[in-house]
């Protein structure tokens, strides 16, 4: 089971870098940008955001960021994070990079009703609970996982992007159905 899914992790990666051909995965501890965007994070969250460099996977153009940890993760973590940000790879191409990194980060407002990431964001994370599913069946939809989910839109982690928790749920909930009947 394991080389099966060893093999599913290779092609997702070649069919990324087919895709994007300057597609690669870098260790944010070996880019000084990384460092600069996390200690801007923990200066306008006032402190809140101290994971940025061991918990998150950030993309920029088609450069995956990845924590120090990367080589730990599952390979299905490792697949679905992948899966994740090659929609938000497909986002900057469909959108330009320039117009998407504004929505992004700017549209309507920054933190707090930040209607472009959420909307990118909840794209990609279907994307993360259909390989979820895929490999782990109903197992992956936990209340555990759903606040995980939840709490990426209403947190810090996304400085507050979402402050509406019942709408952000009512999401979650409507995208496990979708995927466990099948669409």
């Amino acid at each position: 089971m394991t080389m099966q899914i060893e093999q599913e992790y290779k092609k997702v990666f070649e069919e990324i870098k087919s895709e994007f051909s300057d597609f690669e995965i870098i260790s944010k501890n070996n880019s000084v940008l990384m460092k600069f965007i996390d200690a801007g994070l923990k200066i306008i969250t006032l402190g809140q955001m101290k994971t940025f460099m061991t918990r998150f996977i950030t993309t920029l153009g088609n450069k995956v960021y990845v924590p120090a940890d990367w080589d730990m993760y599952s390979l299905v973590g490792r697949i679905e994070v992948l899966r994740h940000e090659r929609i938000h790879m497909r986002q900057a191409k469909k959108h330009g990079r320039l117009l998407f990194s504004f929505l992004y980060i700017m549209v309507p407002l920054p933190g707090g009703l930040a209607y472009f990431r959420k909307k990118f964001e909840m794209e990609a994370y279907e994307e993360s609970l259909r390989t979820l599913y895929f490999y782990l069946g109903d197992k992956a939809f936990t209340p555990v996982q759903k606040d995980f989910y939840v709490s990426q839109f209403i947190s810090s982690n996304y400085f507050w992007m979402w402050p509406f928790r019942v709408s952000v749920e009512a999401w979650y909930d409507g995208v496990v159905k979708k995927i466990c009947s099948g669409n």
